[in-house]
């Protein structure tokens, strides 16, 4: 038996959280459930991905990961399941799915569900929840429905990364409830700045931030520049937030250059 993560949009406030549980556990009485998060922002694909890619490579290897942030719930949309050589996936084929499939290894096969005839509004409860459990009863992938393309399902448009001697152009990956801004590049891609670099924010006003690599390497306020927890840069405030302070967000260009 295996585990199932559950990752979406829903919040905490209606019942669909529980419901979903519910129809898992009559499926698959003896999975595992993880709840990675149902805070991700309405219909926030890009976030929901970024949040999913982050959590499957601290999951049991196995895990069949639900994801639903789905503003095409009852569209022409596609319902999916994804094998990766570490996991499995269930979601809407809107490029939440790729990103975590990715980081389990790659897909290497996929399936459009087609086996019921769920709700237009809630194919949580009605479509991916129950071909999840099946999946963690051992059901085949093959068995779901029919064969998909893996080269046709939706990619996310790749964020903006640029870098020259001493400058750095990265989109804003995520935004996390502290605030840091988690940039869409490497660690290797600060190699050409020093120990302390520029930013614009958003008035195009020019910042001097210092690199660190934790909160506490600055004074109270103060941004850091250093390595997040997922190997990727991200500029934070200590006990503060970098979005604010910046006024950046998710999808924006941050650019860095050395001092």
């Amino acid at each position: 038996m295996r585990h199932i993560s559950f990752t979406t949009d829903y919040g905490s406030s209606d019942a669909f959280v529980a419901i979903c549980h519910g129809v898992a556990l009559r499926t698959a009485p003896g999975v595992r459930i993880i709840d990675v998060t149902h805070l991700v922002p309405l219909a926030d694909v890009r976030r929901g991905a970024a949040v999913l890619a982050d959590a499957v490579p601290y999951l049991p290897d196995g895990t069949v990961h639900v994801a639903v942030v789905d503003p095409g719930v009852g569209t022409s949309r596609r319902a999916v399941a994804v094998e990766a050589p570490q996991g499995l996936l269930v979601g809407p084929d809107n490029g939440l799915l790729l990103p975590a499939a990715h980081a389990l290894g790659g897909a290497t096969a996929a399936v459009e569900l087609t086996d019921s005839t769920p709700a237009r509004t809630f194919h949580g409860r009605d479509l991916f929840m129950p071909a999840a459990a099946r999946l963690a009863s051992g059901t085949s992938l093959a068995a779901l429905g029919p064969s998909v393309d893996v080269s046709t399902l939706l990619r996310l448009p790749s964020p903006v990364t640029r870098s020259g001697p001493g400058w750095l152009e990265a989109e804003v990956r995520s935004v996390d409830r502290f605030g840091s801004l988690q940039l869409a590049a490497t660690a290797a891609d600060l190699a050409s700045l020093g120990p302390s670099v520029q930013v614009l924010d958003a008035a195009q006003q020019a910042i001097v931030v210092a690199r660190g690599e934790t909160f506490g390497d600055v004074p109270h306020g103060a941004l850091v520049l250093l390595v997040d927890s997922t190997g990727r840069p991200a500029l934070a405030v200590n006990q503060g937030s970098a979005t604010a302070r910046l006024g950046v967000g998710a999808g924006e260009v941050v650019r860095l250059s050395a001092v």
